[in-house]
Parts: C-alpha cells; sequence; structure tokens
C-alpha cells in the first residue's frame, strides 16, 4: 500500500536510528535463541575425533544447506523488509534478489496478473534455489482461489528448480481500504499452509506470528505509525528471525547481526514515506 504523503527527501539514518536496529535485531536473536537448552551435560568426546566429523558433515552439507539463492516476494510490507533482508542474506554469502512491489507482488486473482507475468522471467534469468514468499495483502479470494493461487505458484517454483518457502504476513491495520477483504486476509495463511502440507518435500510455511503476535497495535508487532508496514528496525528484526528459520529449515547458517544490522541499507529511501527515524 502506497503512502498518500510521501516526503520529498529521506532524512539520514542517525548513529541513534543504527543502534535501535541493532538493539532491536539482537533482542529478536535473543528471543529464537533461547529455545532448547538441556541440563548442561555432554559425554567426553575426543576433539581430534569430534572435529574430523565436523568437517565432513560440513562437506556433506555443503551441497544440500540452501539457500544460495534466494528470490524475495511479497508486497509493499515485504519490499520494506528487503533492506535488511538483502544484508543479512548477502553477508551470510547468499545472492539475494526482491520483487516484493508496493501496491501488488500477490498471486490471488487478477491483481496478480502482473507477478504472474515477471515471476517466470525472473525464475529463469536468477535461478533461485528457494523462492521466499510472503502473504500479500491484497491476497484476496476464496479459500479455494487461495489455494489453487498458491499450488500454481508452488508448481512454477518447484518446475523452475527451486523450494518455495510461504511466509505469513504481519498484523497490520485493517483500515477502510482492506475491510471489505478482512475475511481473506484471514483465511490466507491457512490456505497457504494447506498447500505446504501437501508438498512437505517442496513447499515449506512459516508462520510469522512467532515473531509478530497477532495483534497489529502492541509493541511486538512492531508495525510503524501507519499500523501497516516496519521501520528499520523492525525489518531488521524480522531478517534476524528469518535467518533463524531458514537455519531450520535448510541447514543455512545465518551471518551475525553485527556484520549486517547497522549498514548502509538504514538509509534506503523505501522507509522514506512512513516516518521512520
Amino acid at each position: 500500500m502506497n503512502s498518500k504523503n510521501t516526503p520529498s527527501a529521506l532524512l539520514r539514518p542517525t548513529r541513534r536510528t543504527a543502534g535501535l536496529v541493532l538493539a532491536a535485531t539482537t533482542a529478536a536473536l535473543a528471543l529464537t535463541a533461547c529455545q532448547a537448552s538441556g541440563d548442561g551435560s555432554s559425554p567426553t568426546t575426543d576433539r581430534t575425533t569430534a572435529s574430523s566429523a565436523d568437517q565432513q558433515t560440513r562437506d556433506r552439507q555443503q551441497n544440500t544447506t540452501k539457500p544460495h539463492r534466494m528470490l524475495w516476494m511479497g508486497d509493499s510490507i515485504g519490499e520494506v523488509q528487503a533492506p535488511p533482508l538483502g544484508a543479512a542474506m548477502t553477508a551470510g554469502h547468499v545472492a539475494f534478489k526482491s520483487i516484493a512491489a508496493a501496491g501488488g507482488g500477490g498471486v490471488v486473482g487478477e491483481i496478480a496478473q502482473p507477478t504472474w507475468e515477471q515471476l517466470p522471467k525472473e525464475l529463469k534469468s536468477f535461478k533461485p534455489d528457494v523462492v521466499a514468499y510472503q502473504i500479500t495483502t491484497y491476497d484476496w479470494g476464496t479459500p479455494d482461489e487461495q489455494r489453487a493461487a498458491y499450488e500454481r505458484l508452488a508448481k512454477t517454483v518447484n518446475d523452475a528448480g527451486a523450494e518455495l518457502l510461504i511466509v505469513s504476513a504481519p498484523p497490520f491495520k485493517v483500515d477502510d481500504f482492506y475491510k471489505s477483504h478482512e475475511a481473506a486476509i484471514k483465511t490466507a495463511p491457512k490456505s497457504a499452509k494447506a498447500v505446504a502440507d501437501k508438498h512437505p518435500h517442496t513447499v515449506r510455511f512459516l508462520d510469522a506470528s512467532a515473531l509478530w503476535g497477532t495483534d497489529s497495535t502492541a509493541a511486538k508487532a512492531q508495525r510503524g505509525k501507519d499500523g501497516i508496514h516496519s521501520c528499520q528496525q523492525g525489518s531488521a528484526a524480522f531478517a534476524a528471525w528469518f535467518g533463524e528459520q531458514l537455519h531450520k529449515q535448510y541447514g543455512f547458517t545465518p551471518a551475525a547481526v553485527d556484520q549486517w544490522a547497522t549498514g548502509s541499507w538504514t538509509g534506503d529511501k523505501v522507509y522514506a514515506p512512513f516516518g521512520c527515524k
């Protein structure tokens, strides 16, 4: 969704902004890191043997871990998440490209036609091994229509030799523009998960409410002033969380937060319409 009052210029991010971004991202990592801890005990192992075994495991996984090339899809919410996500992927030695589009980017209904025209070209030229699609605010339709669209997306991506990762959208303000589509917005994640469940080897689904929660007005949702998009801090928190999910799904090792969280991406013009500071 585009802003109606776009500033003519973007103020360069201050040191405070960079610090907030890093702090928010570090906090997100802390939340995802505290998931499993044992009793602190471990068997005695010969370090030389362990080192050799670890190296053999890394060698075996080198050709199986993903992503090496990631294509990111979504609407304007995905667009503001793309700068830190790209920085994090690049720091993790992953080629990254975003085709997230303000005012579109979806795959359901007539509004999705530009996506269907662009996607095959991107798959052919960029050759991703993982395509990540964040459900858009425009995925309007009945559950059957949504499932059909996600099935088409899965087939298109899989036929191109890539895996599909569908991510639920963050909670956002359902204003007058979205009100008549509220029911479809609520069913889209369920429809996407149903498709992922049918294709467990080539399609996966991530429920981002683990990061954002389900209330767009809560601090956890990290929505900007418009209640829909995230600013640099929230977008960076998503990039950190997403890297951890890639590790769980594909064995990917995300780069350390301090390698990317305060880079030049914080001044990207995409944040200008949303009053981000």
